[in-house]
C-alpha cells in the first residue's frame, strides 16, 4: 500500500491589506481591544480582480513548482472552500482549467475551517487505495466578500487568501499518517451564512435583512473550539500510534490566539511549538492552516523527518486533526514550468469549447 506524502507547497494572498486601525475608521473598535480577544493586528483583503479560483491557482502553481510536478501529472484536485465562485460549477473546476490539469477530476468540499483537514484526508485516502497517484489540496477563500463590514463582532476576524499541498504516491514510510474527522450538525446555527442556498434564495429581502453575510456566536463558538481542539489532537495521535511527546509542531486553525493557547494548556504544551500567524492573516478559513504551514517551512521551521499535527474546527459544526511525518519533495528528474501551462489555459479553453461544438453538430447529424 502506498504512502501519501505532501511534497509541494504553496500559498497566496492578496495584495490589500487592512490593519486594525484600518477598521477603526468603520466600526466601533480599536487595535488594542482587537488584539487583546483575538491576537490579530491584519488580514488581507481580496482586490476586484482577486477571485477564489485565481488565488487558489497562485498557490498551486509554487506548490507544482516544489514538487516539480506538471499539472498534466494532477489525477485530482480538491478545491476546499466556504466562499465558491458558484453554486455550480465547482471552483476546483476553474481550477483544473485555469491550470491546465487535462487528466485531472475536480471537485469543491464544504466542510468551512475544518476542509482543508477533511480534503488532504480524502486525498490521501485516495492514494492509499491505489486509485490515484498525485492530487492537488487546496484551501482557498475570499470571506472579505461575505462579511458584514458594520458588525464588529466577525468583521474584525476574517481575511482572505490561498494554500495549496501537493500530495504524491511512494513506498517510503511517511507522509500522511493518520486522520479525524468529526461533526455535529446540532451546532449549525452557531456559524452560518444564511442566504444564497436553496433554503432562502437570494431575494430583496435577504438582501435587506443581511442573510448574505456570515452570522455567528462567538461565545459558543469559542466554548466548542477550546473543547475540540485538544481532543481531536490527542484522537489523531492515538491514531497514528504516536505520543505528544513525539510531536515536534501543532499547526492549528488561525482563528483565535485565545483558542490556540486553551490548546497548548490542554495539550500541557508551550506556545513555542504551536506554528501561529493568525495576526497577519487574521482567520482565512480553510486557507489558515496551509498558510501557516507554508511560512513556517520557507521559514525553516519545519525540517524533514519531524511529526505534527494539524487542527481545525469551524462551522457545521466540523472539526478534526491530521497526523504526519514530514518529508519534503520526492526524487525527480528535469524542471517544471507549471506556469507555462497556465499561460495556454486560455487557448486550451477556446480550443477545447471549439472541439464540444464541432462533437455537437456531428452528434445532431447523426441523430
Amino acid at each position: 500500500m502506498p504512502y501519501a506524502h505532501i511534497t509541494g507547497w504553496g500559498m497566496a494572498a492578496p495584495e490589500g491589506v487592512m490593519t486594525n486601525d484600518d477598521l477603526a475608521k468603520i466600526v466601533d473598535t480599536n487595535d488594542q481591544w482587537i488584539r487583546e480577544r483575538t491576537g490579530i493586528s491584519e488580514r488581507r483583503i481580496a482586490g476586484a480582480t482577486d477571485f477564489t479560483s485565481t488565488l487558489a491557482v497562485e498557490a498551486s502553481i509554487k506548490a507544482l513548482k516544489v514538487a516539480n510536478v506538471r499539472p498534466t501529472d494532477i489525477d485530482l484536485i480538491i478545491c476546499s472552500t466556504s466562499t465558491p465562485e458558484y453554486m455550480f460549477p465547482a471552483t476546483a473546476c476553474l481550477i483544473q482549467d485555469q491550470l491546465g490539469a487535462t487528466k485531472a477530476g475536480a471537485f469543491d468540499l464544504l466542510a468551512a475551517c475544518t476542509g482543508f483537514i477533511y480534503a488532504l484526508n480524502m486525498g490521501a485516502q485516495a492514494i492509499r487505495s491505489g486509485s490515484i497517484k498525485t492530487a492537488l489540496i487546496i484551501g482557498s477563500e475570499t470571506l472579505s466578500r461575505f462579511v458584514n463590514w458594520k458588525d464588529r463582532n466577525t468583521c474584525i476576524l476574517f481575511g482572505d487568501g490561498a494554500g495549496a499541498f501537493v500530495l504524491q504516491a511512494s513506498e517510503r514510510p511517511g507522509g500522511v499518517l493518520s486522520a479525524v474527522m468529526h461533526s455535529d450538525g446540532s451546532g449549525g446555527d452557531l456559524l452560518t451564512l444564511p442566504a444564497g442556498g436553496s433554503r432562502f434564495p437570494a431575494t430583496e429581502s435577504t438582501v435587506h435583512e443581511g442573510l448574505h453575510c456570515i452570522r455567528m456566536d462567538g461565545k459558543e463558538v469559542f466554548r466548542f473550539a477550546t473543547r475540540v481542539m485538544a481532543s481531536a489532537t490527542l484522537e489523531a495521535l492515538d491514531a497514528a500510534g504516536l505520543k505528544v511527546e513525539d510531536i515536534k509542531w501543532i499547526v492549528p486553525h488561525q482563528a483565535n490566539i485565545r483558542i490556540i493557547e486553551a490548546a497548548a494548556r490542554g495539550l500541557k504544551l508551550p506556545m513555542e511549538r504551536f506554528v501561529v500567524n493568525l495576526d497577519r492573516y487574521g482567520n482565512t478559513s480553510t486557507a489558515s492552516i496551509p498558510i501557516a504551514m507554508v511560512e513556517a517551512i520557507e521559514k525553516g521551521q519545519i525540517k524533514e523527518g519531524e511529526k505534527l499535527v494539524m487542527v481545525g474546527f469551524g462551522a457545521g459544526l466540523t472539526w478534526g486533526a491530521l497526523a504526519a511525518e514530514w518529508t519534503g519533495p520526492l526524487p525527480s528528474k528535469g524542471h517544471v514550468r507549471p506556469e507555462q501551462y497556465r499561460r495556454l489555459g486560455r487557448v486550451r479553453s477556446l480550443v477545447r469549447r471549439a472541439i464540444r461544438f464541432i462533437e455537437g453538430l456531428l452528434y445532431r447529424r447523426e441523430l
